[in-house]
């Protein structure tokens, strides 16, 4: 009532669009005088509320002043602000003064008032409603003009419409602040039984700065209703309490362009995992419930969209009537007055003598109206009429109007006795409307990921993914893949940073599962078609930014998993643990993560294989010393068990790799100081699990500790990384064949403060390639030094 009784109250102060402002204290008066005694602060919020672009999607009030922000400041005192309707609200009093609804009389029965206005458009649906009564309430959230308008010509072309069409044409709320909308599940259930919510998530982008050093958040549209100064705050204090890591500063860059607020990042952060813990825990993402609570004939009930908008046109269908039916009595009384003043012109000599004759007025009208047949109303025009009406111009005039008048008359009752008619002009008015005021939509509909499967879009097709020794992964269609250089594979198909290379590269389904095993012995699972898809020249992205690992953590194995395989995952410790658990026992893993393995304190996980049940492992440790058993020996047990021994250490030995080998594999060996060799397996006797194993070499202070023990073949190439950034690739072939007890030739010359930390077995690559890329890398660490 008190939005009704405001637009009222200004349109009776002749407060149209196209007039000066006035003062809101008088608007405010005006109201409250006469048609509203409850407070003038209850008045002007409702008014100021009409005004803000960011509460409603088409202001109803056009104010000059300060009228409030985002950031829930107050609106000025309603002394200094002025105020008019705005143009689209004089849609919504269009025709008010042609009996086009109920009038009821004012608190004091000293005026009336409209008990509801005409409303030209569906502003309930547009502008959207909210309140509490007494057992009820109504929560009806904005709606796209264009898109409400386009929902009422539908019913009006096709009055049969079913719900499911309908909702292709509105398809979901459109809240004034934009943002996002996830999913239209819980819309349709709205839109089909009144009942219903919908999810507003902020609109937000990730963009580097600093040289692509950091990251940071830039929030561009928030959710409808939510104070951004309080939002401000509220992450301030998840930051504060340390409910969210990764956040060093927050900044608010909203002007009159919009808004824009920008959370920045510490180095270590990952942006995707910060923004989704923002919107898991912030106002950044809200829910709002729908309830479709309207007065239907005085009595509340909850409607579906059909029904809104079906009463809505019936509304519209009694206006018009209404309208219609006022219009065609003023054209008829005119009417009857101009044939009345047509006849007195065609006989006015006489129509002189007889009021010249005539005593008083009275007379006159008496006298007229028995000589001519009139009527009381055409004799009292006629004595009124200015004798400038006399002349020729003047008769022909009124002639015409008459001929009008009839034409008029005949259409307008036409309208009444033909309901076509009236769907055809309330369809021609109200895309009128649409076309002079209807804005594009703001909020954007967008998935929901917990409602679909997103698998279900995306066709079965064989890729390829490759990883890097820095963390980096992509994911490339088979058929790019061929199309390089024949026999190409490596470096050619995944372009890198100058320190980083390919380390691995395997073919697998876009629909299969990819495990992902970290050094805490958790983990985490993907799709292979959520690995982000790049050309053979981007480096992919960090895995960092696909899973919610910690700190420190890292990916140690990557596994391609199929549901129905019978095989076996073998985990190896640091500590000399191993364990066999059933690849069943891995399905449904999720970003994340699950435990894989439960570690004892300061062991982490080192190696990852996947096994038919009855391979042969080989086992090393960093002081060179390896164990060769049968996978038989090793009893299967669940997921978060903590495995068997599976070779005795002692001191601050570690094991640091874990390997399946065959009767006719090459193991090499790479120590700290840039020896290597290869040694055939058969060098390496099958012995018992939790044995103190062999050596395999002598290794000294001038070796150093062993680094790396992997299977390699000669067509393969060693990439060897040292702790201060040198690197050297090597060719397989060119590392001797020696016997097991030896200590190795000299691969790499290693200065006194360094030392080999990482070693990979990656494709083979050119000599020109390889000379080009370690003397850049040297050259960059020289220069760094």
């Amino acid at each position: 009532p008190v939005h009704r009784r405001i637009l009222f109250g200004m349109s009776e102060l002749n407060n149209y669009s196209d007039k000066p402002h006035k003062k809101c204290a008088r608007i405010v008066g005006e109201v409250m005088g006469k048609f509203h005694p409850h407070g003038d602060s209850s008045i002007y919020d409702a008014l100021v509320r009409m005004s803000q672009d960011f509460s409603i999607n088409h202001p109803l009030v056009d104010g000059h002043g300060n009228f409030g922000s985002m950031d829930g400041d107050k609106a000025a005192a309603m002394r200094y602000t002025e105020a008019r309707l705005s143009k689209i609200a004089d849609e919504m009093l269009r025709d008010i003064e042609k009996n086009t609804v109920n009038f009821y009389p004012n608190f004091d029965e000293t005026l009336m008032q409209p008990s509801v206005l005409p409303s030209r458009f569906p502003n309930l649906l547009v502008n959207g409603s909210d309140g509490i009564a007494v057992g009820m309430a109504t929560n009806i959230p904005p709606h796209n003009l264009a898109e409400i308008i386009d929902g009422v010509v539908a019913i009006i072309d096709n009055p049969s419409i079913t719900i499911e069409e309908l909702m292709d044409i509105v398809i979901a709320p459109d809240y004034p602040t934009g943002g996002y909308i996830l999913g239209r599940s819980a819309i349709r259930q709205a839109y089909k039984t009144g009942r219903g919510g919908v999810i507003i998530r902020a609109k937000a982008e990730i963009e580097e700065f600093d040289n692509g050093k950091h990251y940071k958040i830039v929030i561009n549209e928030i959710p409808y209703q939510v104070n951004k100064a309080k939002l401000i705050i509220q992450i301030a204090n998840l930051v504060k309490d340390k409910r969210i890591e990764g956040i060093s500063d927050i900044r608010d860059e909203s002007d009159r362009d919009g808004v824009r607020i920008i959370i920045e990042l510490k180095r270590d952060a990952n942006p995707q995992i910060v923004l989704n813990n923002l919107y898991k825990l912030s106002q950044l993402q809200v829910s709002n419930g729908i309830i479709l609570l309207c007065l239907v004939d005085g009595q509340p009930r909850v409607l579906n969209l059909q029904e809104m908008l079906y009463y809505y046109l019936q509304f519209q269908k009694e206006i018009i009537v209404r309208r219609t039916k006022y219009d065609l009595e003023k054209a008829e009384e005119r009417e009857h007055i101009v044939e009345g003043l047509v006849i007195a012109v065609n006989n006015i000599d006489e129509v002189i003598k007889i009021i010249k004759n005539s005593d008083d007025r009275q007379s006159a009208c008496v006298n007229l109206i028995e000589k001519f047949e009139l009527s009381e109303k055409q004799a009292n025009a006629i004595l009124e009429m200015k004798l400038s009406r006399l002349t020729g111009l003047e008769i022909e005039k009124l002639k015409q109007e008459l001929a009008d008048l009839l034409l008029i008359i005949k259409d307008l009752k036409d309208i009444l006795a033909n309901p076509q008619r009236v769907n055809d002009i309330i369809k021609t008015e109200i895309l009128e409307i649409k076309n002079k005021y209807a804005k594009p939509r703001k909020s954007e509909v967008t998935i929901d990921y917990d409602e679909i499967d997103i698998g279900d879009l995306i066709e079965q097709h064989d890729v390829v993914i490759s990883t890097t020794q820095q963390g980096y992964i992509k994911r490339m269609p088979v058929k790019d893949y061929k199309s390089q250089n024949r026999g190409g594979v490596g470096v050619t198909t995944h372009k890198t940073k100058e320190e980083d290379t390919v380390i691995d590269l395997f073919v697998c389904n876009s629909h299969d599962d990819l495990l992902m095993f970290t050094n805490f012995g958790k983990v985490y699972g993907i799709k292979a078609y959520n690995v982000p898809e790049a050309t053979k020249q981007a480096k992919g992205r960090a895995l960092v930014n696909l899973l919610a690992l910690s700190a420190d953590e890292k990916v140690n194995a990557i596994l391609k998993y199929k549901k129905d395989h019978e095989g076996y995952l073998l985990m190896a410790t640091e500590h000399g643990l191993i364990k066999k658990t059933k690849m069943t026992e891995f399905e449904n893993i999720r970003k994340t993560g699950k435990i894989a393995i439960k570690l004892v304190e300061d062991d982490i996980l080192v190696g990852v294989k996947v096994t038919e049940g009855n391979d042969e492992l080989l086992i090393a440790s960093n002081n060179g010393k390896c164990m060769r058993f049968c996978e038989t020996t090793i009893r299967t047990v669940g997921r978060t068990s903590q495995g068997v021994r599976s070779m005795r250490i002692t001191g601050d030995e570690k094991i640091i790799d874990l390997m399946l080998v065959k009767p006719d594999s090459e193991i090499l060996t790479v120590t700290q100081k840039g020896y290597a060799k290869r040694t055939r397996i058969s060098d390496y006797r099958i012995q018992g699990r939790g044995g103190k194993g062999i050596k395999a070499g002598n290794f000294n202070e001038k070796t150093g500790k062993v680094v790396a023990i992997k299977p390699i073949t000669i067509d393969k190439d060693i990439l060897a990384i040292t702790n201060n950034g040198i690197t050297i690739r090597t060719h397989a072939e060119q590392i001797s064949l020696i016997g097991r007890a030896s200590q190795g030739v000299k691969m790499m010359r290693i200065k006194d403060d360094s030392f080999i930390v990482s070693v990979a077995v990656v494709e083979r690559q050119d000599e020109e390639e390889i000379d080009n890329i370690t003397e850049q890398i040297n050259e960059e660490t020289q220069n760094q030094e």
